[in-house]
C-alpha cells in the first residue's frame, strides 16, 4: 500500500494536506501528516482522516511532501529523517526553497535511494483550499509521472526543468508580484496625491494597459478597503524576492528592477512587518507619500 507523508502544516501545507488525505481515502491509501507543533497534526487528523506521526514514521513513506517556510527549515528536517528514510521514495519539496540549496539536498537524498523534486506551489491560500494550485516542478521528468496521480492540491503541474528549476521559477514568479504590486502603489499614491478618486482610476487601469494580478485582484480587494486579510505573508514574498536577486548574482546576469524591488520587500518588512498580508508592503508607499490608498 503506497504511503503518502505531509509535513508542515502552515496555511497553505493544511489544506493541501486535507486535499492529499481525501484522495488517500478514496484511493485506498495512507496519508500521514506531521507538524512542528503535534497539536495542529493531531488536529488534522480528527479533521480530515489522516494520520498524525514523528518524523522517523513519515521518513518510511512512499512520497514525502514538505511544505515548510525556506530550504533551512526542510534541511533540518531531513537531518532527522535521514537515517529512517524508505529506498525508492519520493521526497516532494513544496516548500518555496532557494535554488542552491536543491543540490546539496539532492546529494544526501540520493545517497539514500531517494528521488528530490522541487515542487513549490503558486496561487495562494485560496488555490490551496480549492485544489487549484499551479505546481512548478524541477528533477527527473520521470518521478514527476511517477508522483503525479498524488498532486491532489493541483490544478496545473509543469516541469520546468532539473534539480533547482522550479524553486528559481517560484522565486522570479513572486518577485515580479513584488514589482506589480509595488509599481502599482506607487501609481495609485501619486494619483491620491494629485485628488484622483482611486476606485475610478483603478477601473481604467483594469480596462487598460496598466492592469495586473495586482491592480485586478489584490489592490481593490485588500488595500481600498483596508483589509489586509492574511493569507500570503509579507516576509515570505520579501524572502522570495530576495532569492531572485540572489539567483541574479549567481548566473551573472543584470536585473536592476528585481534588486531593487527586493530590497524595498525587505525595508518594508521591516516597517510593515513579517507576518503582515504582503499587500500591506504598500503602507510604506502611504508613509513615503503622506496618503492613504483608499
Amino acid at each position: 500500500m503506497t504511503t503518502l507523508a505531509f509535513l508542515g502544516l502552515g496555511a497553505m501545507g493544511d489544506p493541501m494536506a486535507a486535499h492529499l488525505a481525501r484522495y488517500a481515502a478514496a484511493h485506498g491509501l495512507t496519508a500521514l501528516v506531521w507538524n512542528r507543533t503535534d497539536s495542529k497534526a493531531q488536529a488534522h487528523a480528527r479533521a480530515h482522516g489522516s494520520r498524525a506521526v514523528t518524523l522517523e514514521e513519515a521518513a518510511g513513506a512512499d512520497v514525502i511532501f514538505t511544505c515548510l517556510p525556506t530550504s533551512a527549515e526542510v534541511s533540518e528536517v531531513l537531518t532527522a529523517m535521514e537515517p529512517h528514510l524508505k529506498r525508492g521514495a519520493v521526497w516532494v519539496d513544496c516548500t518555496s526553497g532557494h535554488p542552491q540549496a536543491a543540490p546539496a539536498q539532492r546529494e544526501r537524498l540520493t545517497a539514500r535511494g531517494v528521488t528530490l523534486l522541487d515542487a513549490p506551489v503558486s496561487g495562494g491560500t485560496a488555490g490551496a483550499q480549492a485544489g487549484t494550485l499551479t505546481v512548478m516542478v524541477g528533477g527527473p521528468a520521470e518521478a514527476l509521472e511517477a508522483v503525479r496521480p498524488h498532486l491532489a492540491f493541483a490544478g496545473k503541474v509543469v516541469h520546468v526543468g532539473q534539480s533547482g528549476a522550479g524553486f528559481a521559477v517560484k522565486a522570479v514568479n513572486n518577485a515580479l508580484l513584488g514589482v506589480t504590486l509595488w509599481a502599482t502603489g506607487e501609481g495609485l499614491a501619486v494619483l491620491a496625491r494629485s485628488g484622483v478618486d482611486l476606485g475610478a482610476a483603478l477601473d481604467v487601469i483594469n480596462a487598460s494597459s496598466g492592469r495586473s494580478n495586482a491592480s485586478q485582484n489584490l489592490i481593490g480587494q485588500r488595500v481600498l478597503t483596508r483589509e489586509f486579510p492574511a493569507t500570503f505573508a509579507l516576509g515570505l514574498l520579501a524572502k522570495d524576492a530576495g532569492i531572485a536577486a540572489d539567483l541574479t548574482g549567481e548566473v551573472r546576469g543584470s536585473a536592476p528592477l528585481l534588486a531593487q524591488t527586493a530590497a524595498l520587500l525587505r525595508a518594508a518588512e521591516r516597517v510593515v512587518g513579517e507576518d503582515e498580508d504582503h499587500t500591506a508592503a504598500l503602507k510604506l508607499i502611504e508613509q513615503m507619500n503622506d496618503v492613504e490608498l483608499k
